[in-house]
């Protein structure tokens, strides 16, 4: 029972699905745990949706351990956690929906959590094995039994590259285990077809079972992996899968295959027809299905502009001509998504972004302070939203606003680079510069390549 992905599912689970994301977006996180939790049990392979409960589950514990959980020194010993190891022998799928319910009353679980993912491998959910496993990894790192099962699910989906990397680890304090050796041999010898996708390990015991059945699907699936393919390799593996695809002809993971594979080529118009194919067999269209059809159309009309010939004489009237037509549409399909799925927070922050870019700022900090309820969008909303205020020289609640996000950012990477550098740029519109100083120059001290912090920190103290 391999996961599925959402087109997959039936319409009636697919709207109650829906129904759950806008309860978990409006923070009615019981309801959205009731609905989700009700999905799965009907489609447990439907991997969206628990990454939608597990979400809803962490928002509603807040990161806090429950009372419950101190009073019985952990949910290990519960009755349901007897119950979901009893279940585990003969019905794995009755396993994993016993460790959601602990889950739902304590997330950070790792008993329920590696419960989960022993059933889910033993039900060929190993995508649904590695998000609890990944928990666990998290809640506590030096587990080395959890690793051991980590680098297994990885390797069941195809991700050898990590899983090679945490068999490295394991080796390295363990350096005389031959079995561990063994399996990172075995490991590394079929690193090349990890896309392809490998069997489950049996039992757990690191020996891998046979991984593909002849030596032509070998060829064919490490050819597919690649990222460039030569033309006749790309298109030899688009005319094997139009013959499948005559054989299955609603095969809806085939037809998107088939449209990326176009793209590939710049055939955009024939890509564009598998994608229309999809709407017509599946009846519906989901906003990730329109996100890549608008990302396709965009790519048609940058191909278009790459191919001008820029000697020519009319060549920056019909770049110029192109570039407003690609604006154009971008702005003008993606209000039409948002119109559609009003609560999806992520396209709430693809339209601000474009908002922004085209100068219409109140527009703009509308879209951003709904996306900032999206977590995985938030502290780029907030920098935007810090952008927009500046632009409105309200630069107290731009300060504001991008301190707020740097409060919340702990990793020291691109990102956070970017924020701070927005706050030194606010601190210099307020002309504080004593203050825009101390941000330009934490970023010169770890890169002074970023963009002009440079040329900023010299004027600054060459002026002293």
């Amino acid at each position: 029972m391999p996961e599925k992905i959402l087109s997959q599912i039936p319409r009636p689970l697919r709207e109650q699905y829906e129904k759950g994301k806008t309860a978990f977006d409006r923070n009615n996180l019981d309801y959205a745990i009731a609905i989700l939790a009700g999905v799965l049990e009907v489609e447990p392979a439907f991997y969206d949706c628990r990454q939608a409960l597990r979400a809803s589950q962490f928002r509603k514990a807040g990161g806090s351990t429950t009372f419950f959980k101190k009073m019985i020194g952990g949910v290990g010993s519960s009755p349901l956690m007897a119950k979901g190891q009893l279940a585990l022998r003969n019905n794995p799928l009755e396993a994993i929906k016993v460790a959601e319910q602990i889950l739902n009353g304590d997330p950070n679980s790792t008993a329920a959590h590696k419960l989960l993912a022993e059933a889910a491998m033993a039900a060929d959910l190993p995508k649904t094995a590695v998000m609890s496993l990944e928990i666990v990894a998290k809640v506590a790192p030096k587990d080395e039994e959890n690793a051991l099962s980590l680098a297994h699910a990885y390797a069941a989906i195809g991700q050898a590259e990590k899983a090679e990397k945490i068999l490295v680890d394991l080796i390295r304090l363990k350096p005389n285990d031959g079995n561990l050796k063994e399996e990172l041999k075995n490991l590394s010898a079929r690193k090349t077809m990890a896309e392809g996708g490998y069997d489950a390990l049996s039992e757990g015991k690191g020996s891998y079972r046979d991984i593909l059945k002849n030596k032509d699907q070998a060829v064919a699936l490490e050819q597919e992996s690649r990222q460039v393919k030569s033309e006749d390799v790309a298109l030899k593996l688009i005319r094997e899968n139009e013959e499948r695809l005559e054989a299955e002809p609603k095969n809806l993971k085939l037809m998107r295959t088939l449209a990326e594979m176009y793209t590939q080529q710049k055939n955009y118009d024939r890509a564009l027809e598998y994608y229309n194919r999809i709407i017509a067999t599946d009846g519906m269209t989901d906003s990730a299905l329109q996100r890549a059809i608008a990302d396709l159309n965009v790519k048609k009309l940058d191909h278009a502009a790459a191919q001008l010939d820029p000697q020519a004489a009319d060549h920056a009237e019909k770049s110029a001509a192109l570039k407003v037509e690609r604006d154009e549409y971008l702005m003008k399909e993606c209000k039409e998504r948002a119109e559609k799925y009003p609560n999806d927070l992520l396209i709430r922050f693809e339209l601000g972004v474009l908002y922004f870019n085209a100068g219409k700022i109140s527009e703009a900090i509308q879209e951003m302070q709904k996306a900032q309820n999206n977590p995985n969008k938030r502290l780029q909303a907030l920098s935007y939203l810090a952008q927009c205020f500046a632009k409105r020289n309200m630069n107290e609640m731009a300060a504001r606003t991008i301190q707020t996000a740097l409060k919340e950012k702990l990793n020291f990477d691109e990102e956070k680079k970017e924020m701070i550098y927005v706050l030194g740029c606010i601190f210099e519109k307020m002309a504080k510069k004593d203050e825009a100083m101390a941000q330009f120059s934490q970023i010169y001290e770890v890169d002074i390549g970023y963009k002009d912090v440079a040329a900023k920190v010299d004027a600054f103290y060459a002026g002293q």
